[in-house]
């Protein structure tokens, strides 16, 4: 009997302030649509879907390879896809982050993992299946990102539950 695949991706984590702060606000502004539950807000670089369990060490291997800065991201735009996905985006991308999402795409690419080509959208969804923009005035948090994180999604009957696997530093910035 052969062990069910991983379905993994890459993410930078919302530390526990932002997320009790974004849970806060929701909590003043409800949102129709299923809310992203607290433990699952996080921000993707880059989808693996699914990958066999040996595949692990070589992810791993391949994150600690890089040395990413750490920055503060804005999330200062409210907006929705037309499939209904509710999030919050920047309406500045730091440059660390572009640089942290290009050099993890890249060094995946060159072992050989397949990756979704669409650009990347920086954004933290709250929702899905949300029918319209709620009418709260637009939040802003600071989320100052320290690390990312390989996860696996698991489902069970009590909803999608995103387990980290391990975990990376973002070195601080140089001093200008």
């Amino acid at each position: 009997m052969s062990t069910p695949p991983l379905r993994l991706f890459f993410a930078i984590p919302c530390c526990p302030q932002l997320v009790r702060d974004i849970s806060d606000w929701r909590a003043r502004n409800p949102i129709d649509g299923k809310s992203v539950a607290p433990e699952n807000l996080h921000m993707t670089l880059a989808f693996l879907g699914s990958q066999p369990r040996g595949q692990v060490a070589s992810l791993e291997a391949l994150a600690a390879s890089l040395t990413p800065t750490a920055f503060t991201l804005q999330l200062d735009r409210l907006a929705r896809w037309k499939n209904g996905l509710l999030y919050l985006a920047p309406s500045r991308t730091p440059p660390a982050l572009t640089d942290l999402e290009h050099s993890l795409r890249e060094t995946l690419l060159s072992a050989g993992f397949n990756l979704e080509t669409r650009p990347f959208k920086p954004h933290l969804t709250l929702a899905r299946h949300c029918p319209r923009l709620p009418s709260a005035p637009t939040p802003t948090f600071d989320w100052p990102a320290t690390e990312f994180t390989l996860y696996a999604s698991e489902n069970s009957a009590r909803g999608t539950r995103y387990h980290a696997i391990g975990q990376w530093p973002l070195r601080p910035p140089t001093p200008a």
